[in-house]
């Protein structure tokens, strides 16, 4: 409580001092002129987009798929990001900075402050425009309500409404539209984010907020924005999922559409993928990478547009004094605590990988550690965690309280229960189309779900219903009737009869101790710890490398 009490004193100095900080780093001679009549007939608008920073405020390890193996270099951070947003905003005059979602969630710093230490960070790096991703819900309504309106630029979403109950919608929680007017040129920015948070998340972060498909009402505002409004170029900004964006892009609802500037799945677009009626990219995550769309503007007519995924790297771009002074006042009161070391491993801890990763089988191995007479343990497909690569003095990679915190985020407790053979197969099933439904519109946000105790054996690419080969479960194969016992973490807000979004689990009973406690007490015991991937889950026609759930576009992660 005292670093709480510390930070607030701390945040409202910063708060009140990132007016002042700003103007100075951001708005000096280098800075943008709104409305200013360019005299030539022909100019460049420059549109920054990051997105999924999830609160890593600092530069960090960050893993690259290079020549087919893993290739790790330093990217990110606030204060590397600066010097090129500065960079930016001196080559071109008319330039507009907007993030996309997941901002306030990933990681203790977030978390100790409820994620009101980053909002002084995006006001002094004085951003254009915000859309709310599907975990600014983490802290209930009020609190998403709160950060966002404490950050100075304006927000938009045109599927999230006010609940009014029994299913009645209330107004729009932000506006659906801005409209960006420079040198004589109209960009409109229409905002989605993902309707499926209620599902994703706990239903409890949402409650009092209705989400509607982005397709009910698509139509409806590009009609405003082109034909009302008389934008010059049309912008979709979204928090859907790669998978779901390119699914927009070809509906004709998005005729009149030229691009979908996306976030949620992490996904590194280098080349926009052309749908029927729209571009799409995704930028990548953590501030390791920012999305630059340069478009060409002649006689008042957008003729050209260029798409670049620029990596901040930090060989390239140093540190800028002022931002990181503001980060290391905003995380002073909690420093040791975030850096304090608890154990180590000897192997990279990353989550980039769809079927199996590291940092996903640590997880299991510490539940497995504590639960060994449990049949099955479970941790969900989440994407979020930067990567952890770098040794300190002992030759091994220290693991902190930190980043126990932006691999579990939420420290839920671990609820074990009973299932049958039946009910495991029929999740699996489900699970597995969620992550590659041949219909892009199903797919969730998530990859597999990863397992310790069973081997599954699949088809990523065959219908639903038909994806699963085999599974064996201590060595024999699954017996539809048998009775097995499994171990998750609970969510807050599902039934006490729910495990990982198994329904009816049998005998369900929360654990006095939480995944971080497990965590912690796992590390202490087994230090150095090698946590490689056990091939549990075989993909019998996909790679074990497999880095994106998306197919049949031209993309590929790296």
């Amino acid at each position: 409580m005292s670093n709480r009490r510390s930070f607030l004193k701390t945040v409202g100095a910063v708060s009140a001092g990132a007016g002042l900080i700003s103007p100075r780093i951001f708005n000096d001679e280098e800075a943008p002129i709104e409305n200013e009549v360019n005299s030539k007939s022909e100019f460049t608008l420059t549109i920054l987009q990051t997105t999924d920073v999830h609160c890593q405020v600092h530069a960090h390890d960050e893993l690259f798929w290079e020549k087919d193996t893993i290739v790790f270099r330093k990217a990110g951070g606030y204060a590397h990001f600066a010097t090129y947003l500065k960079k930016q905003r001196k080559a071109n005059k008319n330039l507009f900075l907007m993030d996309t979602g997941d901002m306030f969630q990933g990681s203790e710093l977030s978390v100790k402050t409820t994620g009101k230490a980053i909002s002084p960070i995006l006001n002094a790096l004085n951003y254009d425009l915000y859309l709310p991703g599907n975990w600014e819900v983490i802290y209930g309504k009020k609190e998403m309500q709160h950060l966002l309106g404490g950050l100075h630029g304006p927000k938009v979403c045109a599927n999230m409404y006010h609940d009014l109950g029994e299913g009645k919608r209330g107004d729009h929680i932000f506006p659906p539209y801005h409209i960006w007017h420079t040198n004589g040129v109209k960009i409109g920015f229409l905002g989605y984010t993902d309707h499926l948070v209620p599902i994703r998340q706990s239903p409890n972060y949402s409650k009092g907020i209705l989400y509607t498909k982005p397709e009910e009402n698509v139509a409806q505002y590009v009609d405003v924005l082109r034909n009302q409004e008389q934008c010059d170029f049309l912008i979709i900004v979204a928090h859907l999922g790669l998978s779901q964006q390119i699914h927009l892009s070809n509906l004709e609802v998005c005729k009149g559409v030229d691009y979908i500037l996306g976030g949620d799945t992490h996904e590194r677009v280098r080349k926009p993928i052309q749908g029927k009626y729209a571009k799409v990219v995704e930028p990548g995550a953590f501030g390791s990478f920012c999305g630059r769309l340069e478009l060409t503007v002649k006689d008042g007519k957008v003729v050209k547009d260029e798409y670049h995924l620029d990596e901040i790297a930090v060989t390239k771009y140093k540190e800028d004094k002022e931002i990181k002074s503001l980060v290391n006042q905003l995380e002073s009161p909690f420093f040791a605590d975030i850096n304090k070391v608890i154990g180590y491993s000897s192997v990279p801890l990353y989550r980039y990988f769809v079927i199996e990763n590291t940092i996903d089988t640590m997880i299991l191995d510490a539940l497995r550690w504590r639960l060994p007479e449990i049949d099955i343990v479970l941790s969900n497909g989440f994407r979020f965690c930067p990567p952890r690569s770098t040794p300190d003095a002992t030759g091994n990679i220290p693991i902190t309280n930190g980043f126990i915190f932006d691999m579990l985020p939420v420290d839920s407790h671990i609820r074990i229960g009973k299932v049958t053979g039946k009910q495991l197969l029929a999740w699996l099933e489900k699970e597995l189309n969620n992550v590659f439904a041949k219909d892009a519109a199903k797919r969730f946000g998530g990859w597999v779900t990863k397992f310790n105790g069973m081997v599954v054996k699949f088809y990523a690419f065959k219908e639903e219903g038909n994806r699963v080969e085999s599974v064996k479960i201590g060595g024999k194969l699954l017996d539809p009737d048998m009775v097995y016992s499994i171990a998750a973490c609970e969510r807050d807000g599902d039934p006490a009869d729910m495990v990982c979004r198994i329904k009816n689990v049998m005998e369900p009973q929360n654990m006095t101790y939480t995944l971080h406690e497990n965590m912690k007490a796992y590390l202490k015991a087994s230090s150095p710890v090698n946590p490689t991937p056990k091939r549990n889950a075989v993909a019998l026609d996909a790679p074990e490398t497999l880095l994106s759930q998306v197919y049949g576009v031209d993309y590929q992660f790296h």
